[in-house]
This record gives C-alpha cells, structure tokens and sequence, in this order.
C-alpha cells in the first residue's frame, strides 16, 4: 500500500474519537473560532469583505462578522428539516449569506489575520484555520451537521495536515499551512459531507492540484500571508464541489513524479503513517496565548513570568533556532504596518514588558528598547525547530537575567494556565463584541447550527 492510499483510507473509516482526542478537537475549535472572530472585526477584514461582496450571495453560508439566532428546531445538534424555521440572523459587517466557498475564504482569513491561531509546532502548520473555515462552510450549505461528525472531521483533517508536515524533510520554501492544509481541509470537508473513498481520491488530487502559497509573504510581512490560508479553505471546498460533480484528480498527487513531494517539498510519509490512526496529532496542536506569530511567544511568555520593569531593560536578546530568526528576527522598523510588527519579536518584546500583554490594537510602538533587541541564530541542525531557546535581558545596572525556554508558551509541554486562556477568551470577546454569543459560549453549536440569512 502507498502512503497516499493509506491516508485515503484513514480520511475514509469509520472513527469514534477517543474521549481525549475529541475533548482536544472541541477545546481548539473553541480556541479557533474565538480568535476568529477578533480576526472578523480587524480593519483588513474590513478590506477583505468590500471585495467578497462581489462574490455572489444567498450560497447559504456564514461569515464570522455575521451573527446567527440560536435555532430551537435543532434536535441533538443536527439540522431537523421539518422543523425549520425563518429565524432572522442579524448583519454585523455584511448583510446577507454568502456561497460556500467565499464564506471559507473569508473565515480562513479571519482565523490566521491576527495570528492568534493554533499551530502544530513540529509540522509547523496552522491546521485549524484552514480546516474549520471549510468545515464551518460546509455545514451551513448542508443545513448544519451532527455534532460529532464535525469534531471527527476536523480531528481527521487536522490529523493529515499536521501530518504531511511533519513529513517535510526541509525547511519551508512553501507556506505549509497553506499547502499542507489544503490537503487536509479538503479531506476533512469532503468526509463530512459524506464523500466515499474513491470520491476522496479525486477530492485529494483536485486539491493538490489548487495548492499554492510561498514564504516570501511571511519574508515580507505581506497580508497575503492570511490571505493565502484563505485561499487554500476556499479551494477545498472547490474540491469537494468538483469531486463530487463527478471530475477526477490525479491518482498520485502525493507521490508522483510531479506530485507534491516532488514540487513543493521533499517527505518523508512513514514519520507519519507509521503511527497513523494510533497517535491523534490533533493532541500535539499548540495554542496561542499572543496574536502574534508563534515563534515570538517562547521569549513573550518568558517576558511576561519575568516581569521586570521597562525602564531598567537596556538590550534583549534572544538565542534561538534557525527557524525562529526567520520568522520573528526582523529588524524593527518604525511606523511599519501590524501585518509587520506582530511578526517582529523587536516590536513585540518592549510592548509584552510595557503592558503585560499583547493587545492587537496597541500598534505603538516602545522604538527606543525595540532598537536595542536582537534574534541570535543558534546551531539547532533542525530546520523546522522553534526551540530551545535562551533569552538574555542585560539590565541597565550591567544584571542578566537569563531565562532557558524549553517549550514555547501553549504548547502541550507548556500549556497555558487557566488564567491565561481566561485572559486571550476575554480579549478575544472585547475584539468581537458584536459577535454571535455563542462563538464563546457553545462553539460546537454555533459550528454546526444551520446558518438562515437575513
């Protein structure tokens, strides 16, 4: 059997969640849609929808930045056609329903756009963003969906994202969230929407076929970082569509001479199918406790313990690997956009021992202590590794303090204190006041509540 079948065919059984694994795929949706929708309300959200409206309407799905009444005709979490109603939902930001694909598009954006979604750190890939935006599309457009179906399909997409990441043999040229999770949002989708298994096969290589994204937008801070999961939710549900229309994918879109491994970067699919089905990977996703990229949060949270004041910090500096200089050691910049500064430890670092925490709408800077800190490549061989990491903060009285990050803050070696996940829900619930209640209230109803347009 290849590893391309083998995937197929997990994507395919029959599973019962085991009770952790589901308490794990039903505390990161909550965690997802939390974040979300503070996403939803952001100012390039607001750039974002402007263009959606053009997509077409009445397709039936929901934005984030739209609310939706608390259906009474649900019978045990799934959509009882007989019963339904025409219960009005209430525009926040938009004013009616939209087709399945744009709502994906936008929601993936929402998701990732304050960078305050989870991550599986060892495949290095934003799962639950792409994969709940498809999710969440399809549900509406199927007037809502069983409840453990749900979590099971988002514990099985998120299973082969995070997979083929960590399958990668390199480091990222591609965005990995993007071009991994299109795979596993579409998998996910079309399992949920009942697809069999030689329907999936053609699901897995239509997506293939759609995957794209680069790390040049990361390089350069660039929105089209967010934009780019968006786009990978939005063509797994294309996938779904075309699949089930009855148009075929590649048979070997993984493994082929011109499949994935071989374009976009080099695998190695025993690491993960060796274990596949037996060790749920959905357990090994990390949350955020900052919206701001992760590797910034190993030395934040460090930071946050150490609490020192401000004012009798003279440098920073932050001994990590490889990777983490890439993706957090850009030099500070003034005036520079958010889009920039949340993936700048330099920014980050002076606001984190200014107030304690980070607040996406605290966009000024500290500049005369963000000048004075640094990211240090260490020798970590490991190209996708985002610790250890060793901060050094010298003191103007010539004290360091040093503090060795083992794993970064709201991984499953470092979770988050319950007054900790307490403070990013309320932060997230002040970003979003507007917002369906029920996104922090019951996220699995509102994930699977049959969506009606105003």
């Amino acid at each position: 059997m290849t590893h391309t079948a083998a995937i197929l065919d997990f994507a395919a059984a029959p599973h019962a969640l085991p009770p952790a694994v589901r308490a794990d795929a039903l505390r990161l949706l909550a965690d997802t849609l939390a974040g979300g929708a503070a996403g939803a309300m952001s100012p390039q959200a607001a750039l974002l929808l402007s263009a959606v409206r053009g997509w077409g309407q009445g397709g039936g799905a929901r934005l984030l930045s739209i609310k939706s009444p608390i259906r009474p005709e649900l019978v045990g979490g799934r959509a009882d056609p007989a019963r339904a109603s025409t219960g009005a939902a209430q525009p926040v930001l938009a004013g009616d329903s939209f087709p399945a694909p744009a709502a994906a598009f936008f929601n993936g954006f929402a998701f990732h756009c304050l960078e305050w979604d989870a991550v599986h750190e060892g495949a290095v890939v934003h799962a639950l963003s792409t994969i709940t935006a498809a999710l969440l599309a399809v549900s509406d457009r199927m007037g809502g969906s069983d409840q453990e179906a749900f979590l099971t399909s988002l514990a099985v997409g998120v299973d082969i994202a995070s997979g083929i990441g960590l399958a990668a043999t390199t480091p990222m040229r591609f965005f990995r969230p993007a071009t991994a999770g299109v795979i596993g949002a579409a998998l996910g989708a079309a399992r949920l929407e009942g697809l069999n298994r030689a329907q999936m096969a053609d699901v897995l290589g239509i997506a293939c076929g759609f995957a794209s994204g680069t790390m040049q937008a990361h390089v350069e801070a660039s929105v089209t970082l967010p934009l780019q999961i968006a786009n990978a939710a939005h063509a797994a549900v294309v996938a779904v569509d075309l699949a089930r229309a009855g148009m075929n994918g590649p048979r070997d879109p993984i493994e082929g001479p011109f499949g994935y491994a071989a374009l976009i970067e080099p695998l190695d699919l025993a690491r993960y199918t060796a274990t596949l089905g037996q060790v749920w990977r959905i357990g090994e996703v990390s949350t955020k406790p900052f919206p701001s990229g992760r590797a910034s949060h190993g030395a934040l949270g460090a930071l946050q313990d150490m609490a020192l004041p401000i004012g009798d910090v003279a440098n920073i500096t932050l001994h990590a690997p490889p990777l983490v200089h890439r993706l957090v050691g850009r030099p500070y910049q003034a005036d520079a956009p958010m889009s920039y500064n949340r993936l700048c430890l330099a920014f980050l670092a002076p606001l984190m021992l200014r107030d304690g925490h980070i607040d996406p709408r605290h966009d000024v800077s500290v500049a005369a202590l963000a000048e004075r800190v640094e990211v240090v490549r260490d020798d970590n061989p490991d190209g996708n590794a985002l610790a250890p990491q060793r901060l050094v903060v010298t003191m103007r009285d010539g004290t360091v303090v040093e503090r060795v990050i083992a794993a970064n803050l709201g991984s499953p070696d470092a979770p988050m204190s319950p007054a900790q996940s307490a403070a990013k829900y309320d932060l997230c619930r002040a970003l979003a006041r507007q917002a369906d209640e029920r996104i922090f209230d019951d996220p699995l109803a509102f994930a699977t509540t049959p969506y009606s347009a105003p």
